[in-house]
């Protein structure tokens, strides 16, 4: 919710004057006029900072820009590969019908995603702001919109693919233990738990510190991946290709229908979700114009190579039959072809799924930040640490957001849901991108895309869309209803301005503790990376 009028005025008037928060006051607006102050070290006098502009740059308290572009990369492969290629790309199969068709929807959604990834780079670029999708939408379409996103985002779609992560990491962690049976339910809670909780400490601690761990472990996947194209290749090399032979391949079980290719699609695109991540942090991203783009352009085709790569090792050692009767294609491919080193398959699915946990958390905290900062969600979640400058509280939320979804157990009928709001997200981004074009047309524009890119896309993803509402009513309805419980909460939490008093005295109050609690100031402002906006709205 807001604050009152006064906390904003002195938060604008703060940035502005001092740069650093040295003294930041909230006023109650009772008649005593009672002022809470919560002290914060002085970084430096003004006579000090125009003699030496560069250290005043790396001492001020805001986010550090600590992305260069091999962590860039690492963040968007690290959250593109998930358990998903390792466990279930049957659903490509089932759908698609035949083994080349499969291949051919591999490719296409690498492509698609491709589309919307340079869509999403001129965006990043245009309008330099952590938040990815929703910041995007709030400064094209307005509050509302952006909010309704941000709702659903924070209150289900990434608690609950957090949790579901972090439940498929414990069970592959644990499942050699308990090879005979499924490892206790209690024990995977337990241990998913410990897994978001540790992974949050690293967050809160250094931002270098989680990105190490995100470059680690992404090259940890890529390394696991490579060992299974390795081995599909010697398989194919030695003759066993019987599966990928054009007049086997494009066999099919059965007639193909557009809603089935389209479902396949589905399946597909769900695969690739996260190649928009990196979006969510362009503020910590070193040169963000040069980076952010290059970084898109170099991860997308990598991980579509990649992910076709591996289905085609797949079906070198198993037949389509044995791939759609597997619940964890993986795995299955190790015990078949690497003998005794088939342990090696549950542990890369482990360490595919931590570097996962790692990913999420890191830029789903980064859009509490932005919705905070905003006026969306409360001010306390758009402050930082003083010192180690990670947005502890945006931190804290996710982590425990993710744990209560953990012990209410339902996360895969909610992810069901959620997928459908992520999905409409994305289309809703780039048609913002498609109206800004003709809204502000003077906007600088580092990147511009042709318009036959945006518009391929849309076509593509409105196809998708309606399959969906076709072929899932329910679940997309109830998508819809989670996304639109957001509306009432919008009009009390934000855009009623008048509230009873108590409120902004319970808010401030709550603001001051938190601050105390946690060692946290509002981070000054780059103008720099938002001059440009600033400057073509004024001429718009």
């Amino acid at each position: 919710m807001r604050t009152s009028p006064s906390v904003q005025s002195v938060v604008k008037s703060a940035q502005r004057e001092r740069g650093v928060w040295s003294r930041v006051q909230y006023l109650d607006r009772t008649e005593a006029g009672r002022t809470h102050i919560c002290e914060a070290e002085e970084m430096g006098n003004k006579e000090k900072r125009k003699k030496d502009k560069d250290s005043s740059k790396s001492d001020r308290v805001t986010l550090k820009k600590e992305i260069g572009l091999l962590s860039a990369c690492a963040i968007i492969i690290g959250n593109i590969i998930g358990s998903g290629i390792f466990i279930s790309p049957k659903g490509v199969l089932e759908h698609a019908g035949s083994v080349g068709l499969s291949l051919i929807v591999w490719v296409c959604g690498g492509g698609i995603c491709a589309l919307g990834s340079m869509c999403y780079a001129e965006l990043g670029v245009t309008i330099p702001k952590s938040g990815g999708d929703y910041s995007y939408v709030t400064e094209i379409f307005g509050g509302l919109v952006g909010f309704l996103l941000l709702w659903s985002a924070v209150l289900i779609m990434y608690p609950t693919t957090l949790a579901v992560i972090a439940l498929t990491f414990a069970n592959y962690v644990l499942q050699p233990a308990f090879q005979n049976c499924l490892p206790p339910f209690i024990a995977t809670k337990l241990l998913a738990t410990i897994c978001i909780l540790f992974l949050t400490w690293v967050n809160c601690s250094s931002v270098r510190w989680a990105t190490r761990i995100q470059d680690v472990f992404t090259v940890g996947k890529l390394l696991a991946l490579g060992l299974i194209i390795i081995v599909g290749l010697v398989q194919i090399c030695s003759g066993y290709y019987d599966a990928l032979k054009p007049s086997v391949a494009f066999e099919f079980r059965q007639d193909p229908s557009v809603g089935e290719i389209a479902l396949a699609f589905l399946q597909a695109s769900f695969a690739y979700s996260g190649w928009n991540f990196l979006n969510y942090v362009t503020e910590e991203v070193v040169e963000p114009r040069k980076n952010l783009p290059r970084a898109i352009y170099i991860s997308i085709p990598l991980v579509t190579l990649v992910y076709t790569l591996t289905n085609i090792a797949y079906f070198s050692s198993m037949s389509p039959e044995e791939l759609l009767a597997s619940n964890a294609v993986a795995v299955t491919f190790g015990e078949k072809l690497l003998g005794v080193f088939s342990w090696v398959m549950p542990i890369s699915v482990a360490l595919s799924t931590f570097g996962g946990i790692n990913g999420y958390l890191f830029t789903s905290s980064r859009l509490c930040f932005s919705g905070a900062r905003e006026g969306h969600l409360p001010y306390l979640l758009a402050m930082i640490h003083l010192k180690n400058c990670t947005p502890i509280p945006a931190l804290l939320v996710c982590c425990f957001a993710t744990i209560i979804i953990l012990c209410i157990g339902e996360t895969h009928n909610l992810i069901n849901y959620v997928s459908f709001i992520n999905y409409l997200s994305y289309g809703v981004t780039i048609a913002g991108l498609m109206y800004l074009r003709k809204k502000r047309p003077n906007l600088i524009r580092p990147i511009k895309v042709n318009m036959l890119i945006p518009i391929t896309y849309m076509i593509f993803w409105a196809v998708l869309l309606c399959f969906s509402l076709y072929s899932e009513p329910v679940v997309c309805g109830l998508g819809m209803v989670i996304m639109l419980t957001g509306v009432p909460v919008y009009f009390v939490g934000v855009y009623w301005k008048n509230k009873p008093k108590w409120i902004y005295r319970l808010v401030e109050k709550a603001t001051y503790v938190g601050q105390k609690v946690f060692y946290v100031v509002f981070p000054q402002e780059d103008s720099s990376e938002t001059e440009s906006l600033t400057a073509a709205k004024a001429s718009d």
